[in-house]
């Protein structure tokens, strides 16, 4: 559905974003994670046909950015960060405006807006107007034109940043049914916790490239190493773990008064001798398990990456 290859953007003197490789197919869900200033708007924009690359080629649904940008605009749902309302008008008079840039009929816009805006619990709002919403709801009202016209690929900006919980949990169940619908998506997000609870792909992005790209779980064994483990036992340990040479066994990452925290490629190897090798000194197992590690682990690294590279 989405497929950019080589994609470059250059503003005078300033490379926004080069040679830039995406794919993502029907039903999944890309998430683009990045500092500010680094490419995500942009590509976004390449993608969406606001902008005209500088290098490379991108299709989007089939249609080629540069010389089918028409049949792009129409064939997405586009929901950027400040959605752009005219807010004297009512809702329901914003989505007919919309629709019928979209061909759309009065009916089927009217049937589809209000399931939608009943769907994100703004039932009673349609009539009044989007000046007197408040912020959340002026961005679930852009999602609401976003999704109108039912398009095979959306591209998400920040769609949850002003929302409650509550609307935010609409929000985010909703995108999981769109992309389980098959349709492709790419949500730009600061919302770490959100784009690890949606994405089916991560792609990090800094400095215009894309610098690590994967599922959560590839990208925490690429930045982040093997598993982490903690054994924590019911004695103090007293200098005991030197004697028991795990240092041959896992790679030791801190040790406390009860606790041993380490990293093994094997754990299911390794986990069963080093509880042996515990019990053979007479400290008991309290617990054993793995130590989590967060999408926002494998951001930051990337992150502090950038940090000492400047």
């Amino acid at each position: 559905m989405i497929i950019a290859e080589n994609l470059g953007k250059k503003f005078d003197n300033f490379t926004a974003v080069h040679d830039l490789d995406l794919h993502v197919p029907p039903g999944e869900l890309l998430a683009l994670l990045g500092p500010n200033g680094a490419g995500k708007t942009t590509t976004v924009r390449m993608l969406s046909s606001i902008l005209r690359p500088t290098t490379g080629r991108a299709t989007v649904n089939g249609y080629d950015v540069v010389r089918q940008a028409a049949q792009v605009r129409r064939s997405i749902g586009m929901l950027t960060e400040q959605p752009g309302l005219y807010l004297r008008m009512t809702g329901i008079e914003y989505l007919l405006f919309y629709g019928r840039l979209y061909g759309m009929s009065d009916d089927a816009i009217r049937e589809r807006g209000l399931a939608l805006f009943s769907r994100f619990d703004m039932a009673d709002a349609h009539e009044r107007r989007l000046g007197q919403y408040s912020k959340g709801m002026r961005q679930k009202v852009g999602l609401i034109r976003a999704m109108l016209h039912k398009p095979s690929v959306l591209l998400l900006d920040e769609p949850t940043s002003a929302m409650d919980p509550h609307s935010a949990k609409l929000v985010r169940d909703t995108i999981k049914e769109m992309r389980d619908d098959q349709r492709a998506i790419i949500l730009c997000t600061h919302n770490l916790a959100e784009a690890e609870s949606l994405a089916d792909r991560i792609a990090i992005i800094k400095k215009g490239a894309i610098v690590a790209k994967g599922t959560t779980t590839e990208l925490k064994q690429q930045l982040l190493g093997h598993p982490q483990m903690e054994v924590r036992v019911d004695q103090h340990l007293n200098g005991q773990v030197h004697d028991l040479e795990l240092d041959k066994l896992v790679t030791i990452e801190a040790i406390s008064e009860n606790s041993i925290r380490y990293r093994t490629p094997t754990p299911e190897q390794t986990n069963p001798l080093l509880v042996r090798r515990l019990g053979e000194r007479g400290l008991g197992i309290i617990s054993l398990h793995e130590v989590s590690q967060s999408l926002e682990d494998v951001y930051l690294r990337v992150v502090a990456e950038e940090s000492v590279d400047n």
